[in-house]
């Protein structure tokens, strides 16, 4: 790794960890630079603002987030286990939800958009890997593979990002997974346990 990209880690590293344990309100860029033993413009050399930091911050939780999910692609694990659950490694970890948090905010709608895009992006190949494994076993029969899953997706984020959904709202995600992945009904029955656990 080249020396600049090293420093560059350093700050993401600094930056998440203060995001964490601080929060990204109270975390000032002079607060980070200080940790990382850096001239503010060695900073600016790297980041515009904060705000581009938490975006890059982000951007490596979603390549975190990959990597737990393509992990999840060799288990033994079924079809439709394997396939919610690389759809649920795609949200926060528990100790991250302050970042989420921060995401959520009106006035951060704009990054909340980038960054929900980008988790499309990188999950629909992956959770397209588990359809395809899933319809030459029999398990899923559908075609337009990507679009059923980006569709998926998309319902899932809306869907849990705000954490108010009912038990009909979860029966009928369920329902309509099942449908959009011609899966028989009753397999994705297990999504509600795991919901309500």
């Amino acid at each position: 790794m080249k020396k600049g990209e090293k420093r560059k880690n350093e700050l993401l590293q600094i930056a998440y960890s203060m995001f964490l344990t601080k929060g990204y309100e109270n975390t000032s860029v002079d607060n980070i630079i200080e940790e990382a033993g850096m001239a503010k413009g060695t900073f600016y050399y790297y980041f515009q603002s904060k705000e581009q930091l938490l975006e890059a911050v982000c951007m490596m939780m979603i390549g975190a987030q990959a990597d737990r999910a393509r992990q999840i692609l060799n288990t033994g694990l079924s079809i439709p286990q394997k396939t919610v659950g690389i759809i649920a490694s795609f949200r926060p970890e528990q100790n991250e939800q302050t970042i989420g948090d921060t995401l959520n905010r009106p006035e951060n709608v704009l990054m909340h958009d980038k960054i929900n895009r980008q988790i499309v992006e990188t999950i629909v190949p992956i959770v397209s890997e588990v359809v395809e494994e899933g319809i030459r076993e029999g398990v899923f029969c559908c075609d337009n593979i990507h679009e059923r899953v980006r569709m998926i997706i998309i319902i899932s984020n809306t869907l849990f990002d705000d954490y108010a959904y009912t038990g009909k709202d979860i029966e009928v995600f369920i329902d309509l997974i099942e449908k959009l992945l011609g899966a028989a009904p009753g397999t994705m029955g297990f999504v509600k346990e795991l919901i309500n656990s």
